[in-house]
């Protein structure tokens, strides 16, 4: 099993370029699946979680061709035959996202099994509002030994208010919505950048869809969707890792390639943490001279601040002067991080939902454990500034969502390296 091991100390300086947002890349390879005609995608981060979805849906008859050379974050998709609308256990144990097939699959098949998802141990993610809005839409659903399965002649439109705002639900829906018959009103759904990005792939594809950005999506169903060409948005979640590296590291790092209106809510509250910034639409300037001092911030929807970064911010806060209070509203048990930077001498107090981190505490290097994606990227924080050689474990959690990060990093002045099982040669993986 593949180990970081980092020195830290270093400032990062220089420019690092961000990849293509993968939870937006993941709902388009499934947008695929609603079509006969080809679909390509650009911008596509070679991450562990795509690599799973591709082979997902090549299992399922699909052809999926991956891009070589300057073309390798190019992929087409080709969903003509669909022998199998299966999704597999053994597929999809480790990725959360894989129920954003099960719309697609019984919009276009009339038929989905699909196995129920696996991913990061952040708290429950129930499906209840995936299989609600099937439901409404038409669908018989039954669950048995781990698989829901779906079923109906054509699904038709209908009104559906969700009664927690969910970013899949959302996207799952959607897709499903815009095979049924007549009008579908979708209402509370998710804002992230993610879903307005698929929407727009959709309506590239031939579908009719209004609103998008907002929480009240219009679906007007279409008999047949199309091919169609999309570019993949930067990766925002990357994007804010790098920043917060910048400023961690007292460095003076340009984060290059990113879409900074994506990141209103991050900056707002790393200015007021003492971090200096300057953006010009897409890259941000981090410059880390000045004191940190501490800030309290809410995880909340879009466009609050994400859950994604509140580990990242974390491990920022330690290094603040004076005391910040993170409270964790989107999940219930996404503070497993805490522990492995108690573990480098960090002074963090966990309360239910609320963590207060006292700051300004010298971090010393130890082994500690990655127990999710962003928690491993806090853990590489941390590092980046803890004296000493930290060596993390279970680095395949990170690899699910950030692509070649140690390169990056070492690219802009890290001392890191990969240790252990050589993973297989990035853009030679089969699909």
């Amino acid at each position: 099993m593949d180990k970081f091991v980092i020195r830290g100390g270093n400032p990062l300086l220089g420019t690092v370029h961000v990849s293509g947002a993968k939870n937006a890349a993941l709902p388009c390879i499934a947008a695929a699946l609603l079509t006969e005609d080809p679909v390509i995608l650009e911008n596509i981060p070679q991450v562990r979680d795509i690599e799973t979805t591709r082979k997902l849906l090549s299992a399922m008859g699909a052809e999926v061709e991956l891009g070589y050379g300057r073309a390798q974050h190019r992929t087409s998709i080709c969903a003509k035959k669909l022998a199998s609308p299966e999704a597999s256990y053994e597929l999809v144990k480790t990725m959360r996202a894989s129920t954003l097939v099960l719309g697609p699959l019984v919009a276009r098949c009339g038929h989905a099994r699909v196995s129920l998802p696996g991913g990061c141990a952040i708290g429950a993610r129930p499906i209840d509002l995936h299989i609600k809005g099937l439901e409404q839409l038409g669908a018989k659903i039954t669950q048995e030994h781990g698989y829901v399965e779906a079923r109906t002649d054509r699904l038709k439109g209908a009104e559906i208010v969700f009664d927690k705002i969910t970013v899949t639900g959302t996207e799952d829906l959607l897709m499903a919505a815009t095979l049924a018959e007549g009008v579908t009103v979708m209402r509370n759904c998710a804002r992230e950048p993610e879903v307005s990005d698929l929407a727009d792939l959709l309506n590239k594809m031939g579908a009719k869809i209004d609103g998008i950005g907002t929480s009240t999506l219009r679906i007007q169903g279409v008999e047949k969707l199309r091919g169609a060409k999309h570019r993949i948005i930067p990766d925002r979640i990357e994007a804010g890792t790098f920043i917060i590296a910048g400023a961690l590291t007292g460095g003076d790092l340009n984060v290059a390639g990113c879409d900074t209106k994506h990141l209103d809510a991050l900056l707002d509250k790393l200015r007021e943490v003492g971090v200096k910034i300057v953006s010009n639409g897409n890259s941000v300037r981090v410059m880390g001279d000045n004191p940190l001092k501490g800030a309290d911030i809410t995880t909340e929807e879009y466009p609050g601040f994400p859950t994604d970064m509140q580990a990242q911010f974390m491990a920022l806060a330690t290094q603040a002067e004076g005391t910040s209070v993170i409270t964790e509203n989107i999940f219930e048990n996404r503070f497993m991080h805490a522990q492995e930077l108690l573990r480098m001498g960090a002074n963090i107090k966990i309360e239910g939902r609320r963590a207060t981190i006292k700051g300004k505490s010298p971090l010393s290097a130890a082994a500690v454990l990655a127990s999710d994606l962003r928690a491993s990227a806090s853990l590489v924080l941390a590092a980046l500034v803890a004296d000493g050689e930290t060596i993390i474990d279970r680095v395949y959690h990170i690899d699910r969502g950030y692509e070649n990060i140690e390169e990056k990093l070492r690219g802009v002045g890290a001392q890191i390296k990969r240790i252990g099982e050589m993973l297989p040669k990035r853009g030679t993986a089969s699909a």
